[in-house]
């Protein structure tokens, strides 16, 4: 897998020095350099790459404006690139993979790198079982509709999943490992995310985050509530066939009995 990759940023040498950085990543082919704003935007217009390392602060359009005038086509993946934390929790409601602070350190930009990976080998999987689907549909409908039924139960692949969350809240932005997460709980759009030793709040709705978490860990056992499995210590039943889940940091997580099944397939 190939990362078509566009560099932005208004200082040769910062387009240089990343440049090194990048070499030693043989996936990652440079496509275009720019020095601005409008010259990005034209740049990811044509050649439609799958990242853009994008600095924020240039003459004429800064890097959130060559986002915004990108609202008509697919947008690439953007790491911002920059020498100031100002604009830190911005970069991340824009939906940036990462935020690196100039001079880019090597380890840093490989863990971000991980990550767009993980990321486009989502999307990618995403659209060539779309394509497979137009194909099977039109030229053996029959053929379709098996593979369908046969795939329904099964669970995708762990790497399409988010293995870190940017979550923002009181202020600062917190990565978070999803290997920590304990339960989620939900209020309306908001999430609590629980982390045995520290509880933040994500502004987004359950069914949006459960597409990021892997269901073979993840599961929803309750309306409002889902639990890493692999930190449930031990099963309580109780009465009328629910039963308490106790979790790791000695939390007890109720199972509502429509939720029943689907857990007793996971926890023995």
């Amino acid at each position: 897998m190939t990362i078509r990759t566009i560099l932005v940023d208004d200082e040769s040498l910062a387009i240089q020095g990343l440049q090194l950085r990048l070499e030693p990543h043989e996936d990652v082919e440079i496509i275009e350099t720019c020095s601005n704003g409008r010259e990005a935007i034209r740049a990811i217009k044509t050649h439609k790459p799958d990242l853009v390392f994008l600095d924020i602060q240039m003459p004429g359009f800064d890097g959130f404006s060559v986002i915004q005038g990108l609202m008509e086509v697919e947008p690439p993946l953007f790491v911002f690139v920059t020498a100031y934390m100002d604009h830190a929790l911005r970069a991340f409601e824009a939906d940036a993979v990462d935020y690196l602070m100039k001079p880019v350190e090597t380890d840093r930009l490989a863990d971000t790198l991980d990550r767009v990976r993980q990321r486009l080998a989502a999307r990618r999987g995403q659209e060539e079982a779309g394509r497979l689907k137009e194909v099977l549909a039109e030229v053996a409908p029959d053929t379709m509709d098996a593979i369908t039924d046969g795939n329904s139960s099964e669970a995708p692949a762990a790497n399409r999943f988010e293995k870190l969350i940017n979550i923002k809240d009181r202020g600062q932005i917190f990565r978070v490992d999803v290997d920590t997460i304990e339960r989620i709980d939900a209020a309306g759009d908001y999430m609590c995310i629980y982390t045995g030793d520290n509880t933040l709040i994500l502004r987004e709705t359950m069914k949006d985050l459960e597409k990021r978490l892997d269901p073979r860990r993840f599961q929803r056992v309750h309306r409002s509530t889902i639990v890493n499995l692999d930190l449930v210590k031990e099963v309580k039943p109780h009465t009328n066939g629910e039963c308490f889940l106790v979790l790791g940091s000695g939390a007890q997580v109720k199972v509502s009995r429509s939720y029943r099944d689907v857990v007793a397939r996971f926890v023995h």
